[in-house]
């Protein structure tokens, strides 16, 4: 008996796809006859060629390749399988000789900017068709769709063409024209002096640089989040739920247009929801998370306590190899020429799969298999009520109000291991509520639909298949028992569901030293290597220098003055050492170094973290150069000396004779500034930055910890913190001094008395 396809040679866009690299398999599987031409763009340095190597060692493909052998896998790839190098939007010429052409190429998000989904759904498909038309070949072509291009409706969708007049050439342009109308509004001062604000609240102590970096990023995701908005209220505005599924409408109408309306053969084929598949290439096969398997991880994970959806609502599902044998079945029953056939591969009506009942057998499989939540304890998922989506909204916007609340609450507080434990669950919480945040946006309308996909034609198109045939190469949704599906085969494969969540955050091990003589080890002082601040150390002088009667007055002028230098502080970091330094005017430098001498060094010394110091050994024992960068000023730092290789710190300005006028000698050697001097003191001494490590406690520091290949965040305050995690930088809670946990003022006081 003839196979389908027999001898077919077939070209296929999308190979790399989810449901085109199933095509693939498929045909180099099941139609051992047919020839298959894949169109793949390449990719940074990969090649097109070597894109399709990588692709065929995918987890698809390794049924086939064992069974059949390696050897003939190999075989077979060479003599079947061609690759045409070249983007949809930039096609090189087609083989002429192509009788089957799956097109199953296209962008799957919901909110992408507008110009990026049209370009893909829409200007995509106008590149093929104009190829195929410009070559001159008769090709019967599968244009891969959605049935959710039906749009926001109730009731039956039957399988027809789409019934709209809509101008998709007219959209196309005002799409690509929506970009240039975006990014030109995001350059008027309007819009700039909003984002360089939001940028300075941020990053100010980070320095200009990095506040002017983080204002035009947040011009770039302006421009984004426009062009999203666009894309969704245009589409809504017509009667689609999202830009997606309303490019994709746009899309079957360029086939229409351009392929069958030239009198070529045309089928579009509609899948609903594709998950995991059924049976083949083998039970639970997916690749990357698919439109539901969000939700249910995070349904597993309890991040979803209510959600806005009816419990009556078809959420039609359709496991990925039910839709490639629908794909391969149309490709091999053409309509006649100029005509279009149709085909909604769902299970709405023939085996209806509700939210409610959905709901209840995801809950009993957490149930059986609970996660673990950070702390390492059972989540306990929830029992959806199905509230209204008002009620959902009102209890989510709570929830978001209270965490900016708590948020801005700790941040204010010092920086200590308990502080950052709630930062980091104020983080995950933020986190979460941003899931639920996006998750009820884009989903809700999927959730709340009242349409039924007629799917008459499919079945028809399956019962044409012979009897024979139909095991291999059916798709009779009758025979999905959804609970086995669910808890047998696609949530236990949902990618990186099951993965134990429970590791807890410690602080960061040292890391493992190569000894080399090219690498720096740059340390910052306060709150790194030692536990002192710039207001400790200046009252372990004024304290020394004074009787105990006359202490309450020091504390008293420290503390008035206190939010003059808070203020300075949370501004600049070199702002805040020159307003503080203006406190030593008149002070005589060989007065003072004697002090220091006396009374400074032992209670620094005393002061100096046991993990820190550990940790500067262990570079100089690497051979690498150990480097103390400080704004304080030279004379403090003095008595480190013997711990590293060099000091750097600065000066301050002198009289005539020899006293402190209040006033540095140079701009403190901070933030943006440090960074400057790092890379300079490099490059002069030959030293590898990309190979060497960085120390350093503030979000100041974030210059200069970023122009190391190694940076390090030590006892880091909240908004080091949170970058810190965010670029997975190591993080070290360092608290063991020389002499306990007293704090440095009371071992001065003590060691006064």
């Amino acid at each position: 008996m003839s196979q389908p396809l027999d001898q077919a040679h077939v070209l296929l866009t999308g190979a790399t796809g989810f449901v085109g690299q199933a095509v693939l398999e498929k045909l180099l599987s099941a139609y051992p006859t047919t020839r298959i031409t894949v169109v793949v763009r390449p990719r940074g340095e990969l090649t097109a060629e070597r894109r399709v190597e990588k692709l065929l060692r995918k987890p698809v493909f390794g049924p086939w390749r064992e069974r059949v052998g390696e050897e003939a896998a190999t075989a077979a790839v060479a003599e079947r399988v061609s690759v045409v190098s070249g983007d949809l939007g930039d096609l090189p010429p087609l083989p002429d000789d192509v009788d089957v052409v799956v097109h199953s190429a296209s962008t799957v998000s919901f909110d992408l900017p507008v110009d990026e989904a049209f370009a893909a759904n829409v200007g995509g498909p106008i590149s093929l068709y104009e190829a195929l038309l410009a070559n001159g070949s008769d090709p019967h072509v599968v244009h891969v769709s959605t049935a959710y291009v039906a749009g926001l409706r109730k009731g039956v969708a039957e399988e027809r063409s789409l019934d709209h007049s809509i101008d998709r050439d007219v959209e196309l342009a005002s799409a690509v024209a929506a970009r240039t109308a975006a990014d030109d509004e995001s350059r008027t001062p309007e819009v700039l002096s909003r984002l360089i604000d939001k940028a300075k609240a941020e990053h100010r102590r980070a320095g200009p640089q990095a506040v002017a970096e983080a204002a035009e990023a947040l011009r770039v995701e302006w421009v984004k989040d426009q062009l999203v908005e666009h894309g969704r209220t245009r589409a809504l505005s017509l009667g689609w739920p999202d830009v997606y599924t309303f490019t994709k409408a746009m899309g079957e109408r360029v086939a229409e247009d351009l392929w069958a309306g030239n009198g070529h053969r045309l089928s579009v084929v509609r899948p609903t929801i594709i998950e995991s598949s059924l049976r083949h290439p083998y039970p639970g096969w997916i690749d990357g998370f698919k439109v539901a398997d969000p939700l249910i991880a995070a349904y597993g994970r309890g991040l979803l306590p209510e959600f806005p959806a009816l419990a009556d609502t078809i959420l039609d599902v359709i496991p990925v190899d039910f839709i490639v044998n629908a794909i391969l079945a149309a490709a091999a029953a053409p309509p006649a020429a100029g005509g279009a056939g149709y085909y909604q591969v769902s299970s709405g009506i023939t085996n209806p799969l509700r939210l409610g009942p959905l709901v209840h057998m995801i809950r009993e499989y957490f149930s059986e298999h609970p996660l673990k939540d950070a702390e390492g304890a059972h989540v306990a998922v929830p029992a959806w009520s199905f509230p209204h989506s008002g009620a959902v909204e009102r209890a989510l916007r709570r929830r978001e109000v209270a965490v900016d609340l708590a948020d801005k609450a700790v941040t204010r507080l010092p920086a200590n291991t308990r502080t950052r434990g709630w930062m980091s669950a104020l983080h995950r919480a933020r986190r979460d509520l941003r899931t639920l945040r996006k998750f009820t946006s884009l989903y809700q309308p999927y959730t709340q639909t009242e349409v039924i996909f007629d799917d008459a034609r499919t079945r028809a198109l399956h019962a044409s298949l012979p009897a024979d045939q139909r095991g291999e190469h059916g798709f009779d949704v009758t025979e999905i028992d959804w609970r086995h599906y669910l808890q047998e085969v696609h949530i236990p494969g949902v990618p990186g569901l099951m993965k134990d969540r429970s590791a807890k955050e410690t602080t960061a091990a040292a890391p493992t030293l190569q000894r080399r003589t090219d690498v720096l080890a740059v340390f910052d002082l306060q709150r790194t290597v030692a536990a002192a601040t710039l207001v400790e150390q200046y009252l372990w002088v004024e304290l020394a220098n004074q009787p105990a009667s006359r202490w309450p007055a020091a504390f008293a002028n420290l503390v008035a003055l206190g939010p003059r230098y808070l203020q300075a502080e949370r501004r600049d970091r070199a702002d805040f050492i020159r307003t503080f330094m203006r406190r030593y005017a008149g002070v005589d430098e060989n007065e003072l170094r004697a002090v220091i001498a006396r009374k400074v060094t032992p209670s620094l010394r005393r002061d100096l973290l046991v993990e820190a110091v550990e940790q500067i050994e262990a570079h100089r024992a690497a051979g690498h150069r150990t480097v103390l960068v400080t704004g304080e000023i030279d004379i403090f730092v003095e008595p480190l000396a013997p711990m590293f290789d060099e000091i750097v710190a600065g000066e301050m300005e002198k009289d005539d004779t020899g006293r402190w006028t209040g006033h540095l000698l140079t701009s403190p050697l901070v933030g943006e500034a440090r960074a400057t001097w790092l890379r300079r003191y490099a490059r002069d001494e030959g030293m590898n930055l990309a190979e060497s490590y960085a120390y350093g406690d503030s979000y100041a520091d974030r210059p200069w910890l970023e122009v190391v290949g190694h940076p390090n965040a030590v006892n880091p305050d909240a908004s080091l913190y949170r970058y810190a995690r965010a670029r997975r930088w190591p993080v070290h809670t360092w608290t063991t001094t020389a002499e306990g946990r007293l704090t440095p003022v009371l071992r001065s006081i003590r060691g006064a008395k």
